[in-house]
């Protein structure tokens, strides 16, 4: 079994208890779930911002506990405050170790794109994620079929949710129904292997369509391999580890922004 393959039994069953706790007629009573979405595609857009949708996470299925204790509002505010364009909230307890209560908090501190960072296999995740704050969801071509996807799509649009889409190969890009998504994420981890390269971001970049913000996922290090990929064409830059590995992931978060801004304004 790979990781992917665990993770997604592991949500079957995630989901399942969440019904039963949580039924949707519960959800849709929620004071989020009416309240005006906030665009991630046009704040990627902007130009007074270069594209950081800064992560939080606790854990990584492959490093262990990143920040085992860190605060999600000291962290998510410190990155809005730092220049990041929006936040990605993990909602996976056993894996990356967030809540959907931390995407809620954050909401409640923060007007800015909040994305809900999970693996949705579900309608009713997506019901879910509306309720509890979220702007944006993500869907993992990896995990879903193409049916899937359209249908998950066409939903979050009717909850006036936006989609991105998450991709690792040509097959998964050729697969994705783009009349029911917003942005094009290009995941240059294998989340099969979970092997990054960044080369990965390159070779599909040319192939996704103009219409759709393209987003370059896990993997960057170095505000100059920020730069390299905005210059290709990205305009989204979503980012994790690399300042989840920090005592202070917001400050991490700021020196790397004020270091692509610096490369950019020299280019």
């Amino acid at each position: 079994m790979t990781i992917l393959e665990e993770i997604l039994a592991e949500k079957r069953r995630e989901v399942d208890e969440r019904k039963a706790l949580y039924p949707i007629e519960l959800l849709e009573k929620s004071a989020y779930f009416h309240s005006p979405p906030v665009s991630l595609t046009e704040y990627l857009r902007r130009e007074d911002r270069i594209g950081v949708i800064a992560e939080f996470k606790r854990r990584s299925p492959s490093r262990g506990f990143l920040h085992e204790f860190a605060d999600v509002l000291t962290v998510a505010s410190g990155y809005m405050q730092a220049g990041s364009s929006a936040l990605s909230i993990l909602t996976d307890k056993k894996f990356f170790g967030g809540t959907a209560e931390d995407l809620s908090n954050v909401r409640s501190h923060n007007f800015c794109p909040i994305l809900r960072k999970d693996f949705i296999i579900d309608e009713y995740q997506i019901i879910e994620a509306r309720s509890i704050g979220a702007d944006v969801i993500l869907l993992i071509a990896a995990a879903l079929t193409e049916d899937q996807m359209k249908r998950f799509g066409t939903l979050a649009r009717e909850l006036n949710l936006e989609v991105l889409v998450e991709v690792h190969s040509q097959e998964e890009l050729e697969r994705v129904p783009f009349e029911a998504v917003d942005a094009i994420g290009v995941n240059n981890r294998d989340l099969k292997t979970f092997v990054v390269d960044l080369e990965t971001s390159y070779t599909l970049f040319p192939q996704i369509p103009s219409s759709h913000v393209a987003v370059s996922e896990s993997g960057i290090r170095t505000a100059a391999e920020l730069v390299a990929l905005r210059q290709l064409g990205f305009r989204g830059f979503l980012i994790g580890e690399r300042f989840m590995s920090e005592s202070r992931p917001e400050e991490a978060c700021r020196a790397f922004i004020r270091q692509a801004e610096a490369l950019l304004h020299v280019c």
